[in-house]
């Protein structure tokens, strides 16, 4: 009875063990930063922000809403609707225009003209769909730096 009990519950286990696929779905939280910051001619920027999913399964970037602050300053409200996918645990650019506010643009203007480090934050959320599932919310906070680019005017990276 033993034995039959033993090789029930092994056979058991041998059946449900073929039924996965083995991938770990894996939601978590995306990134997002600058990964260039361009000075366009009529005063706004074009910003290069890279999404990066952290996650095991491809996820849409659906909406991206940051408040934008370079060194002490706030430069305003950046909102992107990307609409793009990425893939598991990559990343990938989207470019914004960003219309900032006097004191972001003086800040920036300061940063290229002294060709000094520029401290910035993101502080907001993305709305992001994980393949497969509902569109979820993640909070964003980051806080890096950007560069003045040697031989390009106006870029930060």
């Amino acid at each position: 009875m033993r034995r039959t009990s033993l090789l029930a519950l092994l056979a058991a286990t041998a059946l449900l063990g073929g039924c996965g696929d083995g991938v770990v779905r894996r939601v978590s939280d995306p990134a997002v930063s600058v990964q260039q910051l361009t000075v366009k001619a009529d005063g706004q920027w074009a910003v290069d922000l890279r999404l990066q999913n952290y996650s095991s399964i491809p996820m849409r970037f659906d909406t991206v809403e940051v408040d934008v602050q370079v060194g002490d300053q706030d430069a305003g409200k950046l909102r992107a609707t990307p609409g793009l996918s990425v893939g598991p645990e990559s990343a990938d650019v989207v470019t914004v225009t960003f219309a900032p506010s006097s004191a972001g643009r003086i800040g920036v203007a300061d940063a290229l003209a002294g060709r000094r480090t520029l401290p910035y934050t993101l502080k907001g959320t993305a709305s992001a769909t994980p393949d497969e599932a509902k569109q979820r919310s993640f909070d964003i906070d980051t806080r890096s730096t950007l560069n003045p680019v040697p031989g390009l005017d106006g870029v930060l990276r």
